[in-house]
């Protein structure tokens, strides 16, 4: 397994560790308490990423990666959606153009 894949299953349990936690003593026990406010903080780390990338900062864009997946993660803790979810539909996509896997998408 890569150094990512071990370092994402080991944030992920964390946060899967969080659920029902005190949002008060727990950052991410709040973000997983309302998924509006972890959207909207994905969603802002997403658009820094994309700042970080447009300006050619490395390690800025190495910093903002690091937030969006954690955020990315509480999201879909916080939806009930499990990596192994994401992962299928990953898998069903391999070996498909991504041009014609996004044509096949319904509307």
């Amino acid at each position: 397994m890569s150094r990512f894949a071990d370092v994402l299953a080991r944030l992920a349990a964390v946060v899967e560790s969080r659920k029902g936690g005190d949002p008060g003593a727990s950052y991410t026990a709040k973000l997983l308490a309302d998924p509006s406010l972890a959207a909207k903080k994905l969603g802002e780390e997403a658009i820094e990423a994309v700042i970080a990338a447009t300006q050619g900062d490395k390690a800025a864009l190495a910093g903002e990666s690091a937030d969006l997946i954690y955020h990315w993660l509480v999201v879909l803790a916080a939806a009930g959606v499990s990596l192994d979810q994401v992962a299928a539909k990953l898998e069903a996509r391999e070996g498909t153009s991504g041009l014609s896997e996004k044509a096949g998408r319904s509307k």
